[in-house]
């Protein structure tokens, strides 16, 4: 049985890969596995070769990744700037029969989450509706239920809870097996609604981003970072840590500057872009700060 918080699903996904023989691993940092992406996106980026090559084998993970296309919308508890990916990849070895049975025994019977249905493109589904014979679930058909990096792909199964995808099995290449299922959603289910506000989960990623090693800076990474606390900085956040408050102690300078220039007659006619390159002031940040 599970205890009830998200280390739980972990220690259980571990024990369940190994009661499998699956060799399972823990990669709790978001350093990319290539210059793709400023942070890693999804557990697979560290098997893009072993997809393109010949090798073969079956492996699991849990994988901590941060999107930045979210960050618009997290808060609305499905969305997390920082997320946990729990894995698995076979590469030219795993059947995607035995994939769907992996995933539908650890999901209902060791999660104890009911799947309301699943997804298949339409493509596939008179050949993979029979993977869900076995189960009493509902197969929709869906255009979208295909997957690429822009480089790895394929077709692939979708599973959902109250409408929520959970979860999903890639067939990239037709020949292998790529599927991730989000550990907070799952906690989601598992523990109860996800309250976390704007600002925690901002934290949360701010404190993965110091646990892989990056800091606040002006280029990539960092520049991220910095993006983030003066998220914080504008959602009027206490957080207690040496970072934010040098980046609130600045950013309040630059408010202050700009309000102790912005009504002198050489300043009315300014452009936002001049007040940026040459002040180093976001007017538009500025503005959101009075919203």
């Amino acid at each position: 049985q599970y205890g009830g918080n998200m280390k739980d699903i972990t220690e259980l996904y571990r024990q369940f890969c190994e009661s499998k023989g699956i060799y399972y691993q823990l990669d709790d940092n978001v350093r990319p596995y290539d210059n793709t992406t400023l942070f890693c996106p999804a557990g697979m980026q560290q098997f893009k070769g072993k997809f393109k090559s010949d090798e073969t084998g079956t492996q699991a993970n849990i994988q901590s990744c941060i999107r930045l296309n979210d960050l618009e919308e997290i808060g609305d508890g499905t969305h997390f700037l920082y997320f946990d990916m729990i894995g698995l990849f076979s590469f030219r070895t795993m059947q995607l029969q035995t994939a769907v049975d992996f995933w539908m025994e650890f999901v209902e019977d060791v999660l104890e989450i009911k799947v309301d249905y699943v997804t298949i493109h339409p493509d596939k589904m008179k050949d993979w509706k029979s993977l869900y014979d076995n189960y009493d679930v509902e197969v929709r058909s869906e255009e979208e239920c295909k997957w690429t990096d822009g480089d790895i792909g394929g077709y692939c199964t979708e599973f959902f809870k109250d409408d929520v995808e959970i979860g999903n099995i890639v067939n990239p290449l037709g020949t292998c097996i790529d599927a991730g299922f989000g550990l907070q959603r799952l906690s989601m289910f598992v523990n109860g609604s996800n309250e976390e506000t704007r600002e925690e989960i901002l934290i949360q990623a701010c404190e993965k981003l110091l646990h892989s090693g990056y800091y606040p800076s002006n280029k990539e990474q960092g520049y991220v970072f910095r993006k983030l606390l003066r998220e914080l900085y504008r959602l009027g956040s206490e957080w207690d840590n040496e970072h934010y408050l040098k980046e609130k102690k600045r950013q309040d300078k630059v408010v202050e500057n700009y309000n102790r220039n912005k009504d002198k007659p050489k300043f009315k006619d300014k452009s936002n872009e001049w007040w940026f390159d040459t002040m180093g002031i976001d007017i538009d940040f500025i503005k959101s700060l009075e919203d």
